[in-house]
């Protein structure tokens, strides 16, 4: 089913302030972000809500519009928006200051920008430029510091709120996306988006970071083999346990089928907060029904529910934490909970361990992503259908009260809006486990190998990227579908199980058509740096150009660049494009190389992939430097 966008919203929905405040000319950019301009965006233009923060007192919703360039602040109660702030960046992220007085806001794709509100009147009181695609911010409990994920730089920053200056960074990492304090302020818990190193192990998995904010001394746990794509972070009021919410994907398994779980789950992982342990991951599906793309998290504050977003399925999960967390003691005291789980590990195979103790909440919008608890209202941010969701959680369990706040005057989505919603929409799926995003996060890669059945079986591959996919055939690393339109018919037909009307699949074309890479973090100002401007020079030197060549780094041809290795070891792979590949590691087609240095030392057999065993420590440098600013 696919989720049509919100009617024109009536003069019911929001309220105005009629006395917006003077504006002069000749002020700073910052100035168009009208304090009072209260009109919500006009028709046909989108809003698409990425984060959503209540307030202390739990009487707003303050919800960030990233197309829409705007937060609007909501009356949970009343369900109305009461005013709608501009912004002259895309809006990543926000924050409250423990007083809910102060929004800090990031903003940008590439360079970043953290600005700081009045929440009262949405005046702009500081901005200061951050690093590369910030979000997630974090105020610390004093209110003296602010943290905020810069996702492609593989690091959080830290501003002193009392100068207004950064303070410190910390390297992560892989993009961090979320992050959340425990209430004491003494940590810092930090999930990484997708696993980082090789993928042609064992064991591949995302991880969490967790900074010591006294010391800055960071710590690493490890998640359950195949977990990724994690989007959402919470914390218990009592700073016991942290709850990330992502992807565990069974990515040893041949994609014969989709029943039980068996290529993707949907899952949290929950850490203890006070030793900095994983303790168990609980899956988020059912037997027969997946809960796909979980995203946001968000615990009460009386710490009796904990709710989940799920993207792909549109709905919001309210687990009874505190049954969650009795199943969990007593499965790690080896007592059979359920019919599967008796042990801490044999529960992140339960499709049925949350049975009897979750209400699973169909909402009333598209592409929940953020989610926040406002007294007795769960706020759910509709990406898709650019609305608020706001479910009663004291309503009855069979019967729960949803209802609709509408952010924008929204239209009939474009074809290419209209693919992104099918890309993203699992129940499009047999049984909603998954989405094309799923695999595909943004419409990039979850940086894990699969056994895709359209080259044989027994010999995974690594996801691959969909920028550029309509426009460089062939696709699939070993180019065995002619064209990006052909693969998006075939991932249908064999990863989603589903037959599908063929103006879906034309949506999803236009959608990949229209991916744009995302700058990259090693350009300065948008140029190549020094070293990447030798580089150039380099890349030609070693004949990499003969290959990579055009607008997109690519031929469109194949070639045996000799990496193939056993029953592939003559195979012709896909020349693939070499923009944004700063972003796609790990690399080859199997995944061994886990960065750019590898590609070119450790795995460039007789110079086959281009002369580069000749090369002096600098000239691979700048080499390296130069391919990672594509």
């Amino acid at each position: 089913m696919i989720r049509r966008p919100d009617p024109e919203m009536t003069p019911d929905n929001i309220t105005t302030d009629r006395n917006p405040g003077p504006r002069t000319p000749h002020t700073p950019w910052h100035a168009a972000l009208f304090a009072a301009t209260l009109l919500i965006p006009a028709a046909g233009a989108a809003a698409a809500p990425v984060d959503m923060v209540a307030s202390p007192a739990g009487d707003r919703l303050y919800v960030a519009m990233r197309d829409g360039s705007a937060i609007a602040s909501v009356d949970p109660e009343a369900g109305k928006v009461l005013r709608v702030m501009r912004l002259e960046h895309k809006p990543t992220g926000l924050a409250l200051s423990p007083d809910g007085s102060k929004l800090h806001v990031t903003s940008g794709l590439g360079k970043g920008r953290w600005t700081e509100l009045e929440t009262s009147s949405g005046r702009v009181l500081r901005e200061l430029a951050v690093g590369h695609s910030p979000m997630a911010p974090v105020a610390s409990r004093d209110g003296t510091r602010l943290y905020l994920c810069n996702r492609f730089e593989n690091s959080v920053e830290v501003i002193n709120l009392d100068t207004g200056k950064k303070a410190a960074s910390h390297a992560v990492t892989r993009e961090p996306v979320a992050a959340v304090m425990r209430p004491d302020g003494k940590a810092l818990f930090v999930a990484n988006h997708l696993p980082a190193g090789a993928a042609d192990g064992g064991y591949i998995s995302a991880a969490v970071t967790v900074i010591d904010t006294a010391s800055g001394a960071t710590h690493r746990i490890a998640l359950p083999n195949g977990s990724t794509g994690l989007r959402g972070a919470a914390c218990s009021p009592d700073g016991a346990f942290v709850y990330l919410t992502h992807t565990l994907a069974r990515y040893g398994l041949p994609t014969t089928q989709l029943d039980r779980g068996w290529m993707n789950t949907s899952a949290v992982s929950v850490i203890d907060a006070r030793k900095f342990e994983y303790l168990a991951t609980v899956l988020l599906d059912e037997i027969d029904r997946g809960a796909a793309n979980p995203w946001g998290a968000a615990c009460s504050p009386d710490g009796m529910i904990l709710a989940i977003a799920h993207e792909g399925t549109h709905e919001v999960s309210l687990i009874d934490r505190a049954g969650m967390h009795n199943r969990i003691a007593r499965a790690a005291n080896g007592e059979k909970v359920t019919e599967v789980s008796s042990s801490l590990d044999s529960i992140q195979n339960d499709l049925a361990f949350l049975n009897g103790i979750r209400r699973r909440v169909a909402i009333d919008g598209s592409g929940p992503r953020a989610v926040a608890i406002a007294g007795r209202l769960a706020g759910a941010a509709c990406h898709f259908s650019d609305s608020l969701s706001l479910v009663d959680l004291a309503s009855d369990p069979r019967s729960v009260k949803v209802r609709r706040v509408p952010l924008a005057n929204t239209g009939k989505p474009s074809l290419v809006r209209r693919g992104e919603i099918l890309f993203h929409d699992a129940t499009t799926c047999f049984q909603h486990w998954q989405s094309c995003a799923t695999c595909h996060p943004d419409g990039r890669s979850d940086a894990l190998n699969w056994d895709l059945l359209n080259d044989g079986i027994g010999n995974p591959k690594q996801t691959k990227s969909m920028l550029f996919s309509i426009q460089t055939p062939p696709a699939m690393i070993s180019g065995i579908r002619s064209t990006g339109q052909a693969a998006v018919r075939a991932g249908m037909k064999h990863i989603q199980f589903a037959v599908r009307p063929e103006e879906e699949a034309v949506a999803i074309d236009a959608y990949l058509e229209n991916l744009e890479p995302v700058p990259s973090p090693a350009l300065v100002d948008g140029k190549l740096s020094p070293a990447a401007a030798r580089g150039k020079a380099v890349f030609e030197k070693a004949g990499c150009a003969v290959c990579h060549n055009g607008p997109h780094f690519t031929d469109k041809r194949s070639h045996d660049v000799g990496t193939g290795r056993g029953r592939e070891k003559a195979v012709k792979w896909d020349t693939p494009t070499l923009r944004e590949v700063w972003r796609t590691a790990p690399y080859l087609y199997d995944g061994r190389a886990p960065t750019l240095e590898a590609v070119f030392t450790e795995h460039n057999p007789g110079d086959r992939h281009g002369k580069t065993s000749h090369l002096s420590k600098d000239e691979l440098h700048h080499l390296v430097e130069f391919v990672r600013s594509l």
